[in-house]
């Protein structure tokens, strides 16, 4: 792409506070398949030895040159991990204190680079992380662990006068492939609790004129796990909190970061600060590889938000998030121009009130923008039709305290073509033909999607990536809605060992298709999934007084920790391994 044509500032819905995550330049060598983006990889880092040196120097050049974009862009604040790996705590081992000593010492140096560039920077913290011998002292009590998080936010804020902030995550912890000295795990299990620790750790912040940002972004665990959506929950927890120095983050739906969810509501209760979380490097949409343009989404959103009140900014994610192999690093590589477009266009039309055509304008050049936008909305079909069941995806669904994502069947870089999966389809969608006719029609746009490609000086491989893939999510789509048929699960075979063979490990990452084909599926067994369908899954927000308050909710985790005890190795190994695992929807 060329470079982007200077705009001047415009006046969207939020305010001036723009935050741009920073943590694609720890993820250089790193050669793992699967890679966890959540957070940066502290235990892969150096800390004696020329590696050290080396590995450091790459990553402070590589975080200048993503400071400096993101400034120019119009960007104030960038944001990297964390509190803990930055604490010298007493109670810290030694071996970890030592270890923290370096990342103390680099850090510092990251950090005189980005505040020279010109921007604010705040540090991402979990309720709570700790060391093996931290966690013996705490005992899980959440009163001793937000006095600890209070001395640990406290002396790292007073270490480095550049950070500005602390931004806390309190309904997700680390994952459990996390390999480190310094893990977290979630402490907090009732809005009361959370008001209790929020209380506690506010004076930090207001004694040092730093922000405290809260994420209410939680995964379904305990009872504040709905914190997202609830707004009995999301009350309780903030009652009597009022300070200037405190904000809530949100992400801008009631679920993660998916397409057809609705703004989430809390974003016109709430009277705090707020800012709004958007995804550019879309982690469940090919992270990068292909366009997955949120232009169009942004549009609706900044419409809606006209009648919020209290949104002092945004949030954009360029590198966090998910667990795949996809490697492409904002701002530092030119492959990486669908991430780098995406955040262009967040920033324009949330902040600063543009429209798409201005920004894709300005990041393409008046010249190629035509073509450009076209190329876009033939991609954007392609991702709303074909990667998505619009009739599935457009339905509120809930299970326990959380609602079911839209896209069920692409999880970061799994394509699942399951029995289960299919059930689950067919139950909710009543007209499967129409659901063909879309993908079938989606499908079509990539003649000219290549073409447009070759227009704008491209390549056309990216797109080639995206069509092969799009080709497995059409033949798995009639797997899923039409009659079950030999024929199609062996046309699934055979399309899998095509995609392995035209995308190989060794050269760019690709898609893992997960085939789970059941024999002899009997009428019996459909009606039996049927109904649990309907006693599991709810279509409000709110919980059903019987089902879900006394079953759903309480006899259905008991159930699920005894399962599990008895039948370990028949949960599949990629849900105990990934994110924080299955056991975290049950707690």
């Amino acid at each position: 792409c060329s470079e982007p044509e200077q705009m001047p500032a415009g006046r969207g819905p939020v305010g001036p506070l723009a935050l741009i995550d920073g943590i694609g330049p720890f993820f250089r060598g790193v050669e793992k398949r699967r890679i966890n983006w959540s957070k940066i990889p502290f235990g892969l880092l150096p800390v004696e030895g020329p590696e050290r040196r080396e590995r450091w120097d790459r990553i402070r050049e590589d975080l200048g040159t993503v400071a400096t974009r993101a400034r120019a862009l119009g960007f104030t604040a960038l944001t990297l991990d964390d509190v803990a790996h930055l604490s010298d705590h007493p109670w810290l081992e030694e071996s970890v204190r030592i270890r923290n000593a370096v990342f103390r010492e680099e850090f510092a140096v990251l950090f005189r680079e980005v505040r020279a560039v010109g921007l604010e920077l705040y540090l991402t913290a979990d309720f709570v992380t700790a060391s093996a011998g931290v966690e013996a002292r705490l005992t899980g009590r959440p009163d001793r662990a937000a006095e600890w998080f209070a001395e640990c936010a406290g002396e790292v804020l007073d270490r480095y006068p550049e950070v500005a902030g602390i931004i806390l995550r309190i309904g997700e912890s680390d994952a459990s492939d996390v390999a480190d000295l310094l893990r977290s795990r979630l402490y907090l299990r009732t809005a009361a609790e959370t008001n209790a620790m929020l209380r506690r750790i506010l004076p930090v912040f207001e004694e040092r004129e730093r922000r405290l940002i809260f994420r209410t972004w939680t995964v379904g665990a305990y009872l504040v796990g709905d914190l997202i959506w609830h707004r009995g929950r999301i009350a309780r927890a903030l009652q009597g909190i009022r300070s200037r120095n405190f904000v809530l983050s949100m992400k801008y739906g009631e679920s993660d970061f998916f397409r057809y969810l609705p703004l989430n509501r809390h974003f016109f209760r709430i009277e705090q600060p707020k800012i709004i979380e958007f995804q550019a490097r879309r982690e469940y949409e090919g992270a990068g590889e292909f366009p997955s343009f949120v232009g169009w989404d942004c549009e609706q959103v900044a419409g809606e938000l006209a009648g919020a009140s209290g949104l002092v900014g945004l949030s954009v994610w360029a590198q966090t998030g998910g667990w795949h192999g996809f490697r492409r690093l904002a701002f530092l590589q030119p492959e990486a121009r669908w991430i780098d477009l995406n955040t262009l266009t967040i920033l324009r039309v949330i902040r600063d009130g543009r429209s798409v055509e201005e920004a894709v304008a300005e990041f393409f050049g008046s010249a190629k923008a035509a073509a450009a936008m076209e190329l876009l909305r033939l991609a954007d079909e392609v991702v709303r039709k074909l990667f998505y069941i619009e009739e599935f995806a457009r339905q509120k669904l809930f299970f326990r305290r959380v609602r079911i994502p839209p896209l069920i069947h692409v999880y970061w870089d799994s394509i699942f073509v399951h029995e289960t999966v299919r059930k689950v389809l067919r139950h909710f969608v009543r007209d499967p033909e129409q659901a063909l006719r879309e993908g079938e029609a989606a499908f079509g746009h990539f003649a000219r999607m290549e073409a447009l490609a070759d227009e704008l000086g491209f390549g056309r491989e990216d797109i080639d990536f995206m069509r092969d893939t799009a080709a497995i999510l059409l033949l798995a789509r009639r797997y899923f809605l039409l009659p079950d048929s030999p024929e199609v699960r062996e046309e699934l075979r055979r399309a899998k060992k095509r995609y392995k063979e035209r995308w190989p490990k060794s050269g760019r990452a690709r898609y893992r298709i997960r085939i789970g084909f059941s024999e002899g599926e009997g009428r019996w067994n459909r009606r039996a999934f049927h109904w649990l369908l309907l006693l599991f899954v709810r279509r409000q927000r709110g919980y059903r007084h019987f089902v879900d308050r006394l079953f759903t909710l309480t006899v259905l985790s008991w159930t699920y920790r005894f399962f599990r005890a008895r039948h370990q190795d028949a949960i599949p190994k990629f849900m105990k391994k990934t994110a924080m695992g299955l056991d975290t929807l049950f707690r």
